[in-house]
C-alpha cells in the first residue's frame, strides 16, 4: 500500500513539473480575419523544450492556415528554477465552417506533451445579391496631391548638399594644387615718380651710407633711386641704359645745367663702382643734394591713382594638419553621400 502511494506522489510530482497550455484570442472570425494561438509552456529551467513549427501557409488543420510564427518569449519564474516559455501562431481560414484544431505537441526532453483541442467558428459575409447595383470592385489606385510641405525640407537639403559638396571639392582641389584656401586683397595707392624716389633717398639719409668707407653701395642705391624716376617720369628704360644713354634721352627733355649736375653724379658713381674711385664726405653730401634738386626742378605733379594691388598670403601647413583636414573632407564627403542618398530614397518612395 506505502509503495503504491509512493508510485503515485512521484507520477503527480511528474507530472507537475511540465504545463502545456494553448488557447485563442477569438473563437470566432470573418473570412479572411486572423486570429492566434496563444502556446504556453512551464517547466523547469534545465529542461530541453521543443515547440510545434509551422511553415508560412501551412495548414494546421484542413481550412485553417498559420500565416506566421512569432518570436519565444522566456520568462524566468522561482528564481531562475522555473521558466515559461510562450509563442503565438497567427492563423487565418477563408471558408466559413467550424473548425476543430487538433491538439499542440510539445517535446519536453524527448517526451511528448499535448495541449487540449480548441474550435474556431468562421463566419461569411452577408452580401446583398439582391441589389448588385450596390456592390463595387476595388477602386483604382490614387496618387496622391502635391503637398510642398513633403518636398521641401528634401529641397532645402538638397541645396545644402550641392553646396557643400561643391565647397568640399573646391577645398580638395586647392590642397591638392597646394595653393592657398584665402585670399587677402589690399589696396595700395600708386605713389607719384618724385615721392617714391624721395622716400628712398630719405632712407638712404637716415642710413648714412655715405658716412661709411662702401662708396660703392651708397652710390649704386642713389642711382638706382635716380634711374628708377627717370623711367617712371620719361618712360624710358633707365634701369638698363648706361650714362651716357640716359644723357642722350634727357637732353631732349631736360635744360642744360640739370643735366651737368646729372652727369656729374652719373660720372662719380661709375668711378666709384667700376675704377674703385674713393670720394670724400663733403662729394658725397654733394651729389646727394644735386639728386635732390634733379627731381624736385624735374617733377610732375599727378593725381594719386588707387590702383588694386593683390597680395596672396600662403600658409604653410604642417604635414599633420594638412591629412587631419583631408580626413575631416574625406568624412564630410561620405556623410554628404549617406545624405544624397537618402534623398533619392524619399523621393523614390514618394514617388512610388
Amino acid at each position: 500500500m506505502g509503495l503504491l502511494l509512493l508510485v503515485i506522489c512521484h507520477a503527480s510530482t511528474s507530472s507537475a513539473q511540465v504545463t502545456v497550455e494553448a488557447r485563442l484570442d477569438s473563437n470566432q472570425i470573418y473570412i479572411g480575419e486572423q486570429t492566434s494561438i496563444l502556446l504556453e509552456v512551464s517547466v523547469d529551467a534545465n529542461k530541453q523544450v521543443e515547440l510545434p513549427r509551422f511553415d508560412s501557409l501551412q495548414q494546421i488543420t484542413p481550412g485553417v492556415e498559420v500565416l506566421r510564427t512569432s518570436k519565444t518569449d522566456t520568462n524566468q519564474l522561482n528564481e531562475g528554477q522555473r521558466m515559461t516559455l510562450s509563442q503565438r501562431y497567427y492563423i487565418t481560414s477563408f471558408d466559413s465552417a467550424i473548425y476543430s484544431i487538433p491538439p499542440l505537441k510539445v517535446k519536453v526532453d524527448g517526451k511528448d506533451y499535448e495541449t487540449k483541442g480548441l474550435g474556431l467558428k468562421v463566419y461569411t459575409v452577408n452580401i446583398d445579391t439582391l441589389h448588385a447595383d450596390s456592390i463595387f470592385g476595388m477602386k483604382a489606385e490614387m496618387r496622391p496631391p502635391f503637398e510642398w510641405a513633403d518636398w521641401s525640407s528634401m529641397l532645402w537639403l538638397s541645396l545644402l548638399v550641392m553646396v557643400l559638396t561643391a565647397l568640399l571639392i573646391y577645398i580638395a582641389i586647392r590642397l591638392k594644387d597646394n595653393k592657398p584656401i584665402i585670399r587677402r586683397i589690399r589696396v595700395k595707392p600708386r605713389l607719384a615718380p618724385h615721392k617714391a624716389a624721395m622716400l628712398k633717398i630719405e632712407q638712404i639719409k637716415e642710413e648714412k651710407i655715405w658716412q661709411k668707407e662702401d662708396s660703392k653701395e651708397y652710390y649704386t642705391q642713389l642711382t638706382d633711386t635716380l634711374r628708377q624716376y627717370i623711367n617712371e617720369r620719361y618712360g624710358f628704360n633707365a634701369m638698363e641704359m648706361t650714362t651716357s644713354e640716359i644723357i642722350e634721352h634727357l637732353q631732349e627733355v631736360n635744360d642744360a645745367n640739370a643735366i651737368a649736375e646729372l652727369r656729374e653724379l652719373f660720372e662719380t658713381a661709375d668711378l666709384v663702382k667700376f675704377a674703385k674711385y674713393s670720394t670724400l664726405i663733403n662729394e658725397n653730401d654733394r651729389n646727394l643734394v644735386n639728386a635732390i634738386e634733379y627731381i624736385n626742378s624735374t617733377k610732375k605733379e599727378e593725381p594719386v591713382v588707387q590702383q588694386p594691388e593683390e597680395i596672396v598670403i600662403v600658409e604653410k601647413r604642417s604635414k599633420v594638419a594638412k591629412n587631419v583636414l583631408l580626413a575631416s573632407i574625406t568624412a564630410a564627403s561620405i556623410a554628404l553621400l549617406i545624405a544624397a542618398g537618402y534623398l533619392i530614397y524619399r523621393i523614390i518612395m514618394l514617388n512610388v
